[in-house]
């Protein structure tokens, strides 16, 4: 189902310019498809064709902006199997999930169809001292203008969707880079689109090399720069944009709490998909695991049972659960991570095992802090298991890390509850469930190094829209 070669989406338009980016399938290393690559050239007249369509787009009516997000809700859904097995191939994810990130793309454009005719603002008193009586004042919020995004392999689907969505139902006119490994996804959103009535320059999707980044950063005609990332690259890019609004959803290495109390088998259920889902190549991927001493032993014990069942191998097999890597360069950083936490005094529960870009699900305890696989985001499928005896002292170890993304914690006492979510320094604090679990209408972003700024569909609509401001003086 995966077409021999794609173009790039230049102005609403496809352009087959080249066939100079290779996108190999992430299992067998073959070259599945071809992709055009954009240059600086072709960024350029993206970013001039955008800033043309800048009044056109803000002054499409609202329920115009809304039939296109249903078009490509109609679309989506029509393709959805072309859509899975494009990203099975290109990001190697197992077919299961990717059906199931499928999903989550429509379900954001769904979201965005129905926020783009909820784009209110307020009437404000102001007749508040005798100094400003006769005066009423009200507020609107209007397209920011031309957006920037770069969006990430490993969800190359539904993390464009969260760009690109609310873009179209705030009335922004946008480029976007998606990661040159898995540009696929983005490229049948482009062609979607394509079949709308979006002005002319409304969107361009453009594949490029790294260094096209910097196209997409520093130019003064971009309003919104929205990333995500690895900090690293997030950090750095911020700091070249100048003084347009930026947006970082950068990594993590998201904990677990389990309290005393909780339901092991359900637990063991939740940690396995959250720590190994997609070869565990999600910035709220469980990573660290604390369980209270008196379930240790046991929680232990069925998880690397659960953990060695896990069936990995060809993407492709609807038994998958574990798949390859992104490339073989990840798989070896983390076996030398692991080789480091073992040199240091850790010990492989299970796993550690690496065969080119396969790398076996890992489980770990006794970890030093000073370790790569405690300080750092894995970005794959490693855990590490800790216990505790006081539930503040697992909060505190949450919260001693330079990232602060998500957080989960199975617990039914609603006081710690309540605790938790008022001390622990994250985005957002999930209960009875592992951090790795999104719904696309939520606010979702971290604090520290994890990023800045929140996506879901309503949020990100607000970043991308300003407050316009109306005063008016009453007949004296």
């Amino acid at each position: 189902m995966i077409q021999p070669k794609y173009p790039y989406y230049l102005a609403n338009e496809a352009v087959f310019a080249n066939q100079d980016l290779d996108i190999v399938d992430k299992y067998t290393g073959e070259i599945a498809t071809q992709v055009a690559l954009a240059d600086a050239k072709a960024i350029d007249q993206a970013i001039a064709s955008a800033e043309a369509a800048r009044e056109p787009m803000a002054a499409m009516p609202a329920y115009q902006r809304q039939d296109v997000l249903n078009h490509c809700v109609e679309q989506f859904t029509k393709r959805s199997e072309e859509l899975a097995q494009a990203l099975c191939i290109e990001a190697g994810k197992p077919i299961k999930d990717s059906r199931l990130e499928v999903t989550r793309l429509i379900d954001t454009f769904r979201i965005a169809a129905e926020e783009s005719v909820r784009l209110h603002g307020e009437v404000q008193e102001l007749e508040i001292s005798a100094r400003t009586e006769g005066y009423r004042g009200m507020w609107k919020r209007v397209p920011i203008g031309v957006c920037s995004f770069i969006s990430p392999f490993n969800f190359p689907l539904n993390l464009a969707a969260h760009k690109v969505a609310p873009a179209i139902a705030a009335g922004c006119p946008f480029v976007l880079k998606p990661a040159s490994k898995t540009p696929i996804g983005a490229l049948i959103i482009g062609e979607v689109l394509a079949q709308t009535e979006l002005p002319k320059g409304a969107f361009s999707i453009l594949p490029c090399r790294r260094d096209g980044a910097d196209l997409f950063t520093e130019d003064p005609r971009l309003k919104l720069l929205s990333f995500t990332g690895s900090p690293s690259v997030g950090w750095a890019l911020k700091a070249k944009s100048g003084k347009k609004k930026v947006v970082l959803e950068l990594g993590g290495n998201a904990a677990v709490i389990l309290d005393e109390g909780t339901d092991l088998d359900d637990a063991v259920s939740r940690v396995i998909h959250g720590a190994f889902y997609q070869s565990g190549q999600s910035c709220i991927g469980v990573q660290r695991i604390y369980a209270h001493e008196s379930l240790y032993n046991e929680f232990k014990e069925k998880l690397v049972t659960a953990t060695k069942a896990l069936i990995k191998g060809d993407p492709k097999n609807e038994e998958t659960f574990v798949g390859p890597l992104i490339d073989e360069k990840e798989a070896k950083r983390l076996e030398s991570w692991i080789a480091e936490a073992v040199s240091s005094g850790a010990q492989i529960l299970c796993g550690g095992q690496r065969e080119g870009a396969m790398l076996d699900p890992t489980l770990l305890e006794n970890v030093t802090k000073d370790t790569s696989l405690y300080q750092e985001e894995a970005f794959g499928p490693v855990a590490l298991l800790e216990s505790f005896s006081d539930f503040q002292v697992a909060l505190d170890k949450v919260n001693a890390s330079e990232f602060g993304l998500q957080a989960g914690i199975f617990t039914r006492d609603i006081y710690k509850i309540h605790h938790a979510w008022d001390t622990l320094d994250v985005g957002g604090v999930v209960i009875g469930d592992v951090p790795s679990w999104r719904v696309d209408n939520m606010p979702y972003g971290g604090v520290k190094d994890s990023g800045l700024g929140r996506e879901g569909v309503r949020f990100a609509i607000e970043d991308m829209t300003e407050i316009r401001n109306l005063v008016v003086r009453l007949k004296q």
